[in-house]
């Protein structure tokens, strides 16, 4: 049920996000969603993708440092107190959570996904599927997109 993250750090200036967009691109591997967080100095993009092998591959073999890192993929009823109810089972269960970001893939009415990562993702899968909240594996979030 976990999801493989690329992370890459990127320099802070301009036409940098550009660079892995481009190689990612040329190799015809689609990103299905991505964040970007920066301080002054540099931003870490993180990514999901279909083709984790071949994304990592293409991307090391252009110069760029690639970190794989787990996460989960959850979804969240979009209702108001949504993400609260999720984040409520996670704060009872003492989880912390380093990051996350949302996005949407196709016409699942009624959720959202986020993807958050856990210090320890096997406790996080535990707490949520106890309480029924859907953890997207990889076979079902990239049949969403599909």
């Amino acid at each position: 049920m976990k999801l493989n993250q690329l992370s890459l750090f990127l320099e802070n200036k301009p036409g940098q996000l550009k660079v892995p967009c481009g190689i990612l691109a040329k190799a015809g591997i689609n990103i299905v969603t991505l964040s970007l967080a920066d301080t002054q100095q540099f931003g870490i993009l993180r990514l999901i993708v279909k083709d984790v092998a071949k994304a990592r591959k293409v991307l090391e073999d252009a110069g760029c440092v690639v970190n794989l890192t787990e996460v989960l993929a959850v979804d969240v009823p979009d209702r108001p107190g949504g993400l609260f109810d999720v984040l409520d089972v996670l704060d009872h269960a003492a989880l912390a959570i380093e990051y996350m970001y949302a996005f949407t893939c196709g016409p699942h009415a009624n959720k959202a996904t986020m993807v958050f990562r856990f210090e320890d993702p096997d406790a996080a899968i535990k707490a949520l599927a106890a309480k029924g909240i859907n953890i997207v594996g990889p076979a079902e979030l990239f049949e969403r997109i599909n």
